[in-house]
């Protein structure tokens, strides 16, 4: 992802609920994002067969795992596209990164993602509370094979 595209995507605003995931929501969020040493083989940006850009992914690997962050750019937010992003995502990441399994965490009040995350092979985990500069919220662990 260059410095262009991480700017960009701060500046996303989702409609509430979803508007938690905005890019300013989270400072240290935004920092990483911004910070061009940071977002190095970290933050890779999704782009469609024109070259706009349509998303964002974040692949961590600890061993042989690999935790998946995705943002979607909010217009193209529930048009049905989700499962389609996050195979394209995971394919990219099974090519080139080549871990075990995928893992993520997820709001529990987003439903609309745990769904495109089940439809997309994912399987649901533990809850758990997690304190954001938002507030506390209910997160949802999953995971799938790669």
């Amino acid at each position: 992802m260059d410095a262009a595209d991480a700017r960009e995507i701060s500046g996303w605003r989702y409609e509430p609920p979803y508007d938690f995931y905005n890019g300013d929501a989270d400072p240290d969020d935004l920092a990483e994002l911004l910070d061009e040493e940071r977002r190095k083989d970290v933050y890779f940006s999704a782009l469609d067969e024109e070259g706009d850009l349509v998303g964002f992914f974040q692949f961590e690997k600890t061993s042989e795992t690999m935790d998946v962050g995705l943002g979607l750019r909010p217009d193209l937010t529930g048009r049905g596209i989700g499962e389609e992003f996050c195979s394209a995502g995971l394919g990219f990441a099974r090519e080139r990164l080549a871990p075990r399994r995928f893992t993520l965490s997820v709001t529990t009040f987003n439903e609309r993602a745990i769904r495109v995350y089940e439809r997309a092979g994912f399987g649901r985990g533990e809850t758990y509370m997690h304190e954001t500069n938002v507030g506390g919220y209910e997160f949802l662990f999953m995971e799938r094979e790669a």
